[in-house]
């Protein structure tokens, strides 16, 4: 029996020092509820408790990071309305005639050797 509690301890012990280095070493982008500062302090008075709440309360998940992921303008529909008519017409222009002056770039070498 002395056995099972000492293992038990161990154990408890190697839960709790990797519940706190796991709290102190993630972004404050990653802890949900309450601030970083809070939650290290739950982790170290509560023990195995405050493990247990640190990752299944406090932790943020990669899944709930992707639905944080930020968008690129293009994709944004919210930015896209706020660009007028006029301004979206000449980023068009503009976009178009560096994608010819590419082609030409790229068609050039390639058109010569052809030859």
């Amino acid at each position: 029996m002395a056995r099972v509690l000492i293992v038990g301890g161990f154990l408890a012990l190697v839960f709790w020092v990797f519940s706190i280095v796991d709290c102190a070493v993630q972004p404050a982008t990653r802890h949900r509820g309450v601030p970083k500062g809070a939650w290290i302090a739950i982790v170290v008075l509560i023990p195995v408790l405050g493990g247990i709440l640190w990752f299944v309360l406090g932790r943020r998940r990669r899944s709930d990071q992707e639905s944080m992921r930020s968008v690129a303008p293009d994709d944004d529909p919210e930015f896209l309305r706020t660009l007028g008519k006029t301004e979206q017409d000449e980023r068009i222009r503009r976009l178009e005639e560096e994608l010819a002056r590419l082609d030409d770039e790229t068609d050039g070498p390639a058109a010569d050797s052809r030859s």
